[in-house]
């Protein structure tokens, strides 16, 4: 029979075992980034024009986009490396995730590989893609119509806007994963689509509240983003009846 010493070294074997797992799975994704990030740093000014685009077509006459600070452009140069490497990277890091948590899954599911990676990645990647494109052409020219005319010049900090352009691209990106979220939900049986349905009016307050965190304290901003998490919402319930387990239901249910 163990004796306790023994039995107590059994428990935390499992624990250890998935936290060296860990351990093995982000030093890949560390060492894929730094050598994204090294091939982005030697493209790093075609990427500068690129981020600053949106907000210099917004800019009024006379306004400018400045360094601020003496260190300003290297910091934010290497800042800026870093999230391209992160967002060219992106579909390395779900394929890592998903071999993380795949040992919990039925051997069913561990198929979904492919297409986890690939609609994980597009989400992502649709989710930036409308903070570029969509939020910020409208958001940025809203924002900037109180430095025209009169006696206000914008004189905006490049380190000020790199920090809101990171900000809302990786929160509109995370926040289109909401179907691949409620696709595993589902699949564990924590979420059902009756249940999104229910509480729908619910789940859309929170998704204001969500969108008021995420983005700055304007309408405008928390409105550009509340629209498509709403639609998303929608998606996943389509998402969770499709995917999510049946629910079995008992004779004594039935009569109940």
């Amino acid at each position: 029979m163990p004796n306790e010493k023994e039995t107590g070294v059994e428990a935390k074997l499992p624990l250890m075992t998935h936290l060296e797992e860990l351990r093995k799975r982000l030093i890949r994704v560390a060492i894929i980034l730094l050598l994204i990030f090294c091939v982005v740093y030697n493209q790093s000014q075609f990427f500068m024009d690129f981020v600053t685009a949106p907000l210099i077509k917004a800019l009024p006459e006379h306004a400018t986009l400045s360094m601020i600070k003496l260190t300003e452009g290297f910091f934010v140069e290497l800042k800026l490396c870093a999230m391209v490497a992160l967002f060219f990277g992106m579909p390395f890091v779900f394929y890592e995730l998903w071999k993380f948590i795949a040992p919990g899954l039925y051997a069913q599911e561990k198929k979904y590989v492919v297409s986890f990676v690939v609609f994980a990645s597009l989400l992502f990647v649709g989710g930036a893609a409308f903070a570029y494109y969509g939020a910020f052409p409208f958001g940025f020219k809203f924002f900037l119509t109180y430095a025209q005319g009169g006696n206000i010049t914008a004189t905006l900090s490049l380190q000020e806007y790199l920090d809101f352009f990171v900000k809302m691209v990786l929160a509109f990106g995370l926040v289109f994963e909401m179907p691949v979220f409620t696709f595993f939900l589902a699949k564990m049986g924590f979420v059902t689509s009756h249940m999104m349905n229910k509480y729908r009016k619910y789940s859309y307050l929170g998704i204001f509240i969500i969108a008021a965190i995420l983005t700055p304290p304007d309408v405008f901003s928390q409105m550009m983003m509340a629209c498509p998490m709403i639609i998303l919402y929608e998606v996943s319930v389509r998402v969770a009846k499709l995917f999510g387990r049946k629910r079995v239901i008992k004779e004594e249910d039935v009569y109940a």
